[in-house]
């Protein structure tokens, strides 16, 4: 053979083999990359330790407000923090109150520090007298992402406080489970409530870091107010991670499968099916007494979490979700209004479907979604009537992101 020709041969080769190699090494650490362990915000202490020295210190906590096996109480004392008081949100500071359960202020026995609840009779804001002694606020709550959980109505009356009697707020970032993705209807303020306070869809796909910089900078403080906002984000996290909350957020989200149905399923709140409160997988399964009998059964009683549930000791009919693969939890893109359009369909009593209190335009931020289920709309349908609107919010959303957006 002709040496010109081995060589030119060899070269090709190698040039070959070098391009398979780059690829290799380059897919190695991509794979590496995206599976590091994420590192939340208030494991990164030292951006925000020396900060605190000095000063006094409140913290907005609950049992998911921990580094590693430690909650970050104590993590602040054992560093000489002065840690003045504590806050806590809907279902207390350590997490066991009953959705919409008031929680009464108390004091921790262990520390000795007062906690202040956020979720009680008169006051979801606290006062200029309760914070005439706090320097700066130091905010960690693990989020779910979804519009009608309260943890970001918490927020922004912390924020509005902070603005109101100028204290620094540092939001110590947690990922968001249900982050990889965007939809529900946009809130109609004249559905404002504690569940439901800013135009923003259902599953608005942001990190409660990135939704406190949109509350601060959309002007959706009192008087278009801004309170002095540090976020301390993740480390490795992106909105295609599909994080594993380590604690359970609330007592009836116990486990991710009830964290992905969530977004889904709260919508049943507002009408006479149950969700499976008051059952060991509440947030797993829907149904009521009058579904077809040869369904799945299941029967609410009151129980760590859930006092009273809805159908308190009737048998209820209906669907398991707990069929449905974990795996194809993580890779769900939308609502599902299909379960919603169904359980109205065969509902025995259609005009009682939906409660008498409103609570389901609430938690819809519209009265738009009912009126559709009424009307015979199928998903697809009712999914297209918000389409515009969540272009727009996707397009605003994007200027507070701190993290590798999914799309």
């Amino acid at each position: 053979m002709d040496t010109t020709y081995k060589h030119q041969h060899f070269k090709e080769y190698f040039a070959l083999s070098k391009c398979f190699l780059l690829v290799f090494l380059f897919s190695v650490l991509s794979f590496t990359s995206q599976n590091k362990e994420i590192i939340v915000g208030a494991e990164r202490t030292f951006l925000y330790l020396e900060k605190l020295k000095g000063r006094r210190i409140g913290l907005v906590a609950n049992q998911t407000s921990n580094i590693r096996n430690e909650h970050l109480v104590d993590v602040l004392l054992n560093e000489g923090v002065n840690v003045v008081k504590v806050f806590s949100p809907e279902h207390g500071f350590r997490g066991k109150s009953d959705a919409g359960e008031k929680v009464r202020d108390e004091m921790d026995l262990q520390t000795g520090l007062p906690i202040y609840s956020l979720y009680g009779k008169s006051k979801r804001k606290p006062s200029k007298e309760i914070l005439k002694d706090v320097d700066i606020i130091l905010f960690d709550l693990q989020d779910v992402g979804v519009r009608f959980y309260t943890y970001i109505s918490t927020l922004h009356y912390v924020m509005e406080a902070c603005a109101e009697n100028n204290i620094e707020l540092i939001v110590l970032d947690r990922p968001n489970p249900n982050g990889f993705y965007i939809d529900g209807p946009i809130l109609d303020l004249k559905f404002k409530s504690f569940i439901g306070m800013h135009r923003v869809p259902v599953v608005h796909g942001m990190t409660i870091g990135e939704y406190s910089k949109m509350i601060n900078d959309e002007g959706w403080l009192n008087y278009d107010e801004k309170c002095l906002l540090t976020v301390i984000p993740c480390l490795n996290y992106n909105h295609s991670s599909r994080y594993i909350l380590p604690i359970p957020p609330s007592p009836n989200l116990p486990n991710m499968r009830s964290v992905y149905l969530y977004p889904s399923l709260c919508f049943f709140e507002g009408t006479n099916v149950s969700i499976g409160r008051g059952t060991d997988f509440p947030f797993q399964v829907f149904g009521a007494p009058y579904f077809d009998n040869k369904l799945f059964k299941f029967t609410p009683k009151a129980t760590y979490g859930a006092k009273n549930p809805k159908h308190k000791s009737i048998d209820c009919y209906g669907k398991d979700l707990r069929t449905i693969s974990l795996d194809s939890l993580k890779n769900i893109s939308s609502l599902n209004f299909s379960w919603l359009i169904k359980s109205y369909n065969i509902s025995n009593e259609p005009i009682n479907f939906f409660n008498k209190n409103n609570f389901f335009n609430l938690l819809s931020g519209t009265d738009k979604l009912m009126n559709l289920i009424k009307g015979g709309a199928n998903d697809s349908q009712i999914k297209e009537t918000y389409k515009e609107d969540l272009m727009k919010f996707k397009t605003t959303r994007k200027k507070y992101l701190l993290y590798e957006d999914f799309e």
